[in-house]
């Protein structure tokens, strides 16, 4: 049986073996029209705006599960995190941390995932970076990407506009990406398979922000900690309450079933495709209506309101037998590994 190809540390030691990485497996992997400079930056044709600058990294463990891989999650979570502060997002930067005796049909199989996932979503990854350690001292392979947008003119999402009054929605049902991670690790098969809901949503939240301007207050993504962490920092950042509604949270029914059984809250699970949206009341149902048109928001839902914080900011839920409790932030991490 032939061996397979593996990362060695001289892929990372700056000679031919590394030149051969990035010029035959990496940079043809982000498909045609992707333009990769390779210098040690790129130079990006701007146009005139706010520019809205983040950046993150992925470790997610495993590196492939059901809807998506590490590279896709790479790709959209940082899409995401322009998208939801109002940017239409324009380039990405992609590096990698890859251990000694990382194989590199594993490897191809990433970067032909980012390639694609940035390809569909229109964003081209301009520049990176390799770096190959001991085996040993990471797991397989981690990824940093950073992402540049433009401001889009009616968009002006901060905690200082959000109101008593105004509307929360969410485009979908909840915890898909983390019991779905979670179940894979935990060999559980369900008649309907899970999978994660990792997804772009630039194109999901522009509606919003196009369509109603300032009476979207406020978007982010629920990424680690779920919905429960967003909304404490929402609650706490803007002074106010937040009143959840139990019976209008959007749930699947076999995510739900698998969180019951591994003892999850899915308030506080992890989403990579889910946005939390604070609109003004009187905008609310049209906002509903616009991201139920839209193949990412068809799940949508109003799930709470903000109140006045006469006891201090805090999160309740109302629960289907008109009882209440409190939503507090994770203590600690939910889930390890899991993005």
């Amino acid at each position: 049986m032939e061996e397979k190809k593996k990362i060695m540390l001289a892929h990372g030691g700056g000679g031919r073996l590394m030149a051969d990485l990035i010029n035959r497996t990496i940079v043809p992997k982000f498909g045609e029209g992707q333009s990769v400079q390779l210098t040690d930056s790129a130079v990006l044709d701007m146009p005139a705006g706010k520019l809205c600058f983040t950046t993150d990294s992925f470790v997610v463990k495993p590196l492939f599960f059901n809807g998506g891989d590490i590279g896709k999650l790479a790709v959209c979570g940082t899409v995401n995190d322009l998208a939801v502060a109002g940017a239409k997002p324009v380039a990405l930067s992609l590096s990698l941390i890859l251990e000694e005796g990382l194989e590199l049909e594993v490897l191809e199989r990433i970067l032909e995932s980012i390639g694609r996932t940035a390809k569909n979503a229109n964003v081209p990854i301009v520049t990176g970076d390799t770096k190959v350690v001991e085996k040993g001292s990471a797991d397989s392979i981690f990824i940093n990407t950073s992402g540049v947008g433009v401001r889009l003119d009616k968009a002006d999402p901060s905690f200082a506009r959000i109101e008593p009054g105004d509307a929360i929605l969410i485009n979908g049902t909840l915890g898909e990406h983390g019991m779905t991670i979670m179940s894979q690790r935990e060999g559980l098969k369900f008649q309907t398979p899970l999978a994660s809901d990792c997804a772009c949503l630039h194109d999901l939240t522009g509606i919003l922000y196009e369509e109603l301007g300032s009476s979207v207050k406020f978007m982010r993504d629920p990424t680690r900690g779920g919905i429960a962490a967003t909304l404490n920092e929402i609650a706490q950042s803007a002074r106010v309450a937040v009143e959840l509604q139990e019976a209008c949270l959007p749930m699947d029914k076999t995510v739900q079933t698998a969180a019951d059984m591994l003892g999850f809250d899915l308030l506080n699970i992890a989403n990579e495709g889910k946005v939390l949206a604070v609109v003004a009341r009187e905008d609310a149902d049209k906002a509903l209506t616009l991201w139920k048109n839209h193949p990412l928001g068809q799940k949508a839902a109003i799930i709470g309101t903000i109140t006045e914080a006469a006891d201090g900011p805090l999160v309740e839920l109302v629960t289907k037998i008109g009882g209440r409790r409190m939503v507090q932030t994770p203590y600690g991490r939910e889930l390890p590994r899991i993005c």
